[in-house]
């Protein structure tokens, strides 16, 4: 029989488990994506400008025309797919996305990378162990994703099975957080 002492002890095993792997953001303040330091004093475009792994994304959010949101007061969480993470897609995807007459699949599927509010390494490791190794998250356009920590990483699962894993987490933003991904996250 386990005693109650010994299912706490364990429970805080666990706890400090999921939170080592969803912590595998660098300590200091601003880290270096694409290049470039990511200031925390800067909004999320201002910084997803300057990093040379975020050129797609940074077209993307242009042609949607999401620059004046994602400039705003958030907070925002943003699952941010690198250029890789585009050009894995099947050939022509994102030349189509980016024709004005799709601006708004476009923005369905940027706005799906988002969440509201600053959902950092420590609060989504939090999330997943109170949802017994699994976390969802609402996202801006209304889908849904689905976090889990294993082998010291997280990944995150859009609707669709597909499945893109947390290569940078807690990049701070004056409106919000960014984690980077390797995969473009699909809505239904």
């Amino acid at each position: 029989m386990v005693s109650i002492q010994t299912t706490r002890t364990l429970a805080s095993f666990s706890l400090a488990a999921v939170m080592a792997a969803v912590s595998f953001s660098a300590l200091a303040a601003d880290v270096m994506v694409g290049g470039a330091p990511m200031l925390a004093s800067k909004d999320i475009i201002d910084n997803a400008v300057n990093s040379k792994d975020h050129t797609t994304l940074v077209a993307a959010v242009k042609a949607a025309g999401l620059v004046d949101t994602l400039k705003g007061p958030g907070p925002f969480t943003v699952f941010a797919p690198t250029n890789a993470a585009f050009a894995a897609l099947p050939a022509g995807t994102v030349d189509t996305l980016l024709k004005p007459e799709n601006k708004g699949t476009l923005t369905t599927i940027l706005t799906y990378h988002v969440v509201a509010g600053k959902v950092d390494a420590a609060s989504l490791g939090k999330m997943i162990m109170d949802g017994k190794g699994m976390a969802t998250l609402k996202t801006v356009s209304g889908g849904t994703l689905t976090a889990k920590a294993s082998g010291g990483k997280v990944m995150v699962t859009d609707e669709k099975g597909g499945t893109a894993n947390v290569t940078i987490a807690d990049v701070y933003q004056s409106n919000g957080v960014i984690h980077v991904v390797d995969k473009v996250l699909l809505p239904k």
